[in-house]
């Protein structure tokens, strides 16, 4: 097992460099086949398999508005939230139509707008990080310290855990584990920062190591939660060792909003 993530994880790394590398077009590609993966896995796990409407309007509303909104990320950032709302909008005319026959709408309405939140707004900050200064080494520096965490927090883990950290969601999590996650966490983000950051201040450096890691953490147990209640163990196989790529950028997605909060807003 170890050996096969380790195979996925560095042939991987070509079509994940490159992209970041070059930027513009080649970034919001990458972006957007993640986005419609990752949406179509968190639908195959969040839908209520009772339900009517699995697939249809609202599925391509939730496709459609994903890929828009990362495109408007790079041409106009203001556009993002007016297309959660037209997606909210589309999608509550649509139940109109099915609550009748359907009981279910609504709760399908409900987890196809967690979707789209979910997803493609926080790949959507990631166009925004990219496209300001310095926005390739703060990509790279975000991949960097939310991926040494999830290593550090896997072998952390595997060799020292003994303590459950969050049983009744992910029985294999530890507290071990989750402190070797987040010592990875600072290790590799003070080297990264050292190296190709400098500037940044080293106070709110560690601050923002620690607070990407804990978000990562969250993030990975959040989807664990959505796994449990459908019964199923990932949300898809399309990455050997890695399962899907849901499973890939699940620390991921709840770590972007961090980073673009400290590098926009506060830095």
């Amino acid at each position: 097992m170890h050996l096969k993530r380790w195979i996925t994880g560095l042939s991987a790394l070509p079509f994940l460099i490159f992209p970041i590398y070059k930027g513009e077009i080649y970034f919001i590609i990458l972006l957007s086949i993640a986005c419609l993966l990752a949406l179509c896995e968190y639908f195959r796990i969040a839908f209520n398999p009772k339900s009517k409407t699995i697939s249809g309007i609202i599925i391509i509303a939730a496709l459609l508005t994903g890929q828009l909104m990362i495109l408007s990320a790079h041409r106009d950032p203001h556009l993002i939230t007016a297309l959660i709302a037209l997606n909210l909008i589309i999608s509550g005319l649509f139940s109109l139509t099915q609550f009748k026959n359907d009981p279910f709408i609504l709760e399908n309405i409900a987890k196809q707008v967690q979707g789209v939140v979910y997803i493609p707004l926080p790949l959507s900050f990631l166009v925004i990080i990219r496209n300001g200064p310095d926005g390739m080494a703060w990509i790279f520096f975000l991949l960097c310290i939310v991926f040494a965490g999830d290593i550090g927090a896997f072998y952390a883990g595997s060799y020292l855990g003994r303590h459950k950290l969050c049983p009744s969601v992910s029985p294999g999590k530890t507290v071990e584990g989750s402190v070797g996650g987040l010592a990875a966490n600072i290790i590799v983000g003070a080297l990264f920062k050292a190296i190709f950051l400098p500037a940044l201040p080293w106070g709110i450096s560690i601050l923002l190591f620690l607070l990407i890691g804990a978000a990562g953490q969250v993030g990975d147990l959040f989807e664990s939660e959505f796994k449990r209640s459908s019964g199923i163990k990932d949300s898809g196989s399309i990455l050997p060792g890695h399962g899907g790529i849901l499973d890939r950028i699940d620390a991921l997605l709840f770590a972007i909003p961090v980073a673009y909060i400290f590098k926009v807003h506060i830095l």
